[in-house]
């Protein structure tokens, strides 16, 4: 391999890479824990970023929270619990606040969206998680 070309270079060679996403987007109307499953890419990684965005209506009230286990434990949290005041439609996007722990912290395996407050019958997002990828 030629490491000179960028072509020939893995993910793991780069920063801000797009590491998981909801498969489809995902409905915001029923709360609980584990809502949906953000399957990532990598062995390990690190988190920077994670964008909601292409709501198919307002989801302003809704309150998610991104962790890194299926229980809901706030201790597993990689965000913060956001509402997502700025996401009222189709073109409207917004970036989680992140977790002190995140900035820290190396994860593994699958990342789950929990919906802590619905509010948002019939409407659904997206949810993308950017970051560094340290192992594939």
């Amino acid at each position: 391999m030629n490491a000179n070309h960028v072509g020939a270079l893995y993910p793991n060679n780069f920063g801000n890479f797009l590491i998981g996403a909801t498969p489809n987007p995902i409905g915001l109307g029923n709360t609980g824990n584990a809502v949906a499953t953000i399957p990532t890419v990598g062995t390990s990684y690190i988190v920077r970023r994670i964008t909601v965005s292409q709501a198919n209506g307002t989801v302003a009230a809704a309150n998610v929270t991104i962790i890194n286990s299926a229980d809901g434990a706030v201790a597993n949290a990689v965000s913060n619990a956001v509402v997502l005041a700025n996401v009222t439609g189709t073109t409207k996007y917004q970036d989680l606040d992140l977790t002190a722990n995140t900035a820290t912290t190396i994860y593994t395996g699958s990342l789950y969206v929990c919906v802590n407050t619905g509010a948002a019958a019939n409407n659904s997002v997206l949810v993308e998680v950017y970051g560094d990828i340290v192992t594939l």
